[in-house]
């Protein structure tokens, strides 16, 4: 058995930036990580469609101008944590009609991709590393072949190749990039059983959350926005979207409870803009709020609701949002997704129509009490990012031993 030296070397890629008011699976775990190995994270690479576009957010403007100053790319942001932006420009080309030839292309994309990572390797010195790829299957799908980490680990925490950008070349490069990874880590149980077909070193691990800040949150007053709104408050954090929200069932419930105010926090796409939603007298939209206010909003909802569609995105998707609801003592009404089912039934209450979500938000406002608050509050602990990390290492000893790399 290779025996693993007690401080490793992890390298991320991510869809998801780590130095932006959002955390993600990857951004958490590698935090986390820091605390006893060190850790390179990568921020996604500027594809020329970024640097030619005017409506950027602020930390890809950051980004680019960065790279027309000529910043340094590498920077330090803890004591065992650095923050890579790569500095080479990549080119937008999923417009590619062919996977064959978009392939090819791609293939360029990541070598200039893969010179950044290897440059700021060869500063760190790390030469014996694990690469975590969280979700990105274009740009690093072959960062295995160049850099040549230790382990190629794939995590896989949503189902991105549901939606349009992602299917057109990720349905059949999706699983090849499974099969060529060395272990696949998953954080729902339908996630598991998807990537099991294309390697058997696939494993669930879990996700967590950053329960401090819930776990923790001082009795307060609540949000101007919310305090003058009747009670009960039925509440919502999170995107509000119609790809993972069911509009009709919230338009018949809002009109079905008319003495209950159902509230929605978060930022609306189109669909939910042109809803009768938004003429219904109970119906409350307070829009995008910073990640560190939303606790004081959960804290003073009297039922949380996850009222998701049912569809290939969202059946084997982890609801984050649940944990936090329940690390606050919330009781939850949720959609009867698998993962809810799988993980989350004893804990909440679940429903699959409308006149099942009436029954069940009636329950859920009824049944409340202390005792239940406190089992909510005990299980939502049990979701820490230290115990996924973990489960994570012991995955990573587990496919060492399985090919052991020699001294």
């Amino acid at each position: 058995m290779y025996p693993y030296p007690l401080v490793m070397n992890f390298v991320f890629v991510s869809l998801q930036r780590i130095n932006t008011d959002r955390e993600s699976t990857s951004t958490c775990l590698a935090k986390e990580l820091a605390k006893n190995h060190k850790v390179l994270y990568v921020n996604a690479p500027i594809d020329r469609r970024a640097v030619l576009a005017s409506g950027n957010d602020s930390y890809i403007t950051a980004h680019i101008e960065a790279i027309k100053n000529k910043e340094e790319p590498l920077t330090q942001a803890d004591a065992n944590l650095w923050v890579l932006n790569p500095a080479r420009i990549i080119e937008s080309i999923n417009w590619v009609p062919f996977t064959a030839v978009f392939s090819a292309l791609n293939r360029i994309n990541n070598y200039r991709f893969g010179k950044d990572i290897q440059e700021a390797l060869d500063t760190l010195g790390f030469k014996d590393f694990v690469l975590i790829n969280d979700k990105d299957i274009f740009r690093s799908f072959y960062l295995k072949d160049i850099l040549k980490p230790r382990h190629y680990i794939y995590l896989d925490r949503d189902y991105t190749i549901g939606t349009d950008y992602w299917r057109k070349h990720g349905v059949e490069l999706e699983p090849r990039l499974m099969r060529k990874s060395d272990a696949v880590v998953c954080n729902s149980l339908g996630f598991t059983r998807r990537a099991q077909k294309y390697n058997a070193n696939s494993f669930y691990i879990g996700n967590g959350v950053e329960l401090e800040q819930f776990c923790n949150l001082a009795t307060g007053s609540a949000p101007d926005d919310l305090a003058a709104i009747p009670q009960p408050i039925i509440g919502y954090v999170g995107a509000i979207i119609s790809l993972r929200l069911n509009i009709r069932l919230m338009v018949e419930a809002a009109r079905a409870k008319p003495q209950w105010s159902f509230v929605l926090v978060g930022p609306e796409d189109e669909a939910f803009r042109a809803s009768e939603l938004h003429q219904l007298p109970n119906v409350y939209f307070l829009g995008k709020k910073h990640t560190k206010e939303i606790p004081n909003y959960i804290k003073h909802f009297d039922v949380c609701v996850n009222p998701q569609v049912i569809n290939d995105i969202t059946i084997s998707n982890f609801p984050l949002k649940t944990v936090e609801y329940l690390a606050l003592g919330k009781p939850v009404v949720a959609t009867a997704t698998d993962t809810m089912k799988e993980i989350f039934s004893e804990y909440t209450y679940l429903a699959e129509d409308t006149s099942s979500y009436l029954a069940q938000l009636e329950q859920a406002l009824l049944q409340d009490t202390e005792v239940l608050q406190q089992q909510r509050i005990a299980f939502a602990k049990t979701f820490s990012w230290e115990s996924v990390t973990e489960i994570l290492l012991n995955c990573i000893h587990k496919i060492s031993r399985q090919h052991p790399v020699p001294a």
